[in-house]
């Protein structure tokens, strides 16, 4: 059974006096996004305890694993004992590429945001088309169109979905439901996740609702929703 969010005072509304932990958090963007994108999801973790560090790659001139080796040589250059990664949409895609392909990035928890693992029905739509092909770029390889390596385990793995459009989805077509707008819920299911939680949401809403950052916030410090 999915988790629904409780309500509850912010989890980052802590005792005065409590420290803070200040754990290294990578934040990964998705398609068509700078890293600055994750920013304010970031200032919002950093009032509960991590140090956010924004992770930029070229999501159109590269593909998934092109970036996914990036995300590894980014996380050798940080040196640090412990790293929590979260990353939205197409973001989810590399850092699953980064676990299946590459030595295990330090400790730490997982979460992905609207991450089309099973692959991505308005993506597959773009890509039938001549004349939209060039909007996904690079991108649309085996995993956005037929669905990310499987996760593998070892360590908590949160996923956070969306269930309120509306998206890019409205205007492609062949998008089930429930979504995102852009991604389908059934396209966020990932056999192995520790933790899943949905909301009614939008795609681009997992970065600015303020209960997915409470949300996070809980997964990344307990392991749950």
């Amino acid at each position: 059974m999915r988790n629904r969010i409780d309500a509850h005072q912010p989890i980052w509304n802590r005792p005065h006096g409590e420290p803070q932990v200040q754990e290294p958090l990578a934040l990964i963007h998705g398609l068509w996004m700078p890293s600055q994108a994750m920013a304010l999801l970031g200032r919002r973790l950093s009032r509960c305890g991590f140090r956010p560090l924004l992770f930029g790659y070229p999501s159109l001139r590269a593909d998934p694993i092109e970036n996914a080796e990036r995300l590894h040589r980014w996380i050798q250059a940080l040196d640090v004992p412990k790293l929590h990664l979260l990353a939205h949409s197409l973001g989810g895609l590399v850092v699953l590429e980064l676990f299946d392909r590459f030595p295990e990035p330090p400790p730490g928890r997982v979460l992905l945001l609207g991450a089309p693992v099973q692959g991505s029905a308005v993506a597959r739509q773009l890509h039938r088309s001549a004349l939209t092909r060039p909007l996904l770029g690079r991108s649309a390889s085996g995993a956005l169109l037929q669905g990310a390596p499987a996760w593998r385990g070892g360590r908590d793995l949160g996923v956070i979905a969306g269930t309120r459009g509306p998206g890019l989805g409205t205007l492609v077509g062949g998008l089930a439901r429930p979504n995102d707008g852009t991604v389908a819920l059934k396209e966020t299911h990932l056999p192995g996740a520790s933790a899943t939680l949905d909301l009614a949401v939008g795609h681009s809403g997992l970065l600015l609702d303020r209960r997915v950052a409470e949300a996070a916030c809980r997964f990344l410090r307990e392991g749950r929703f």
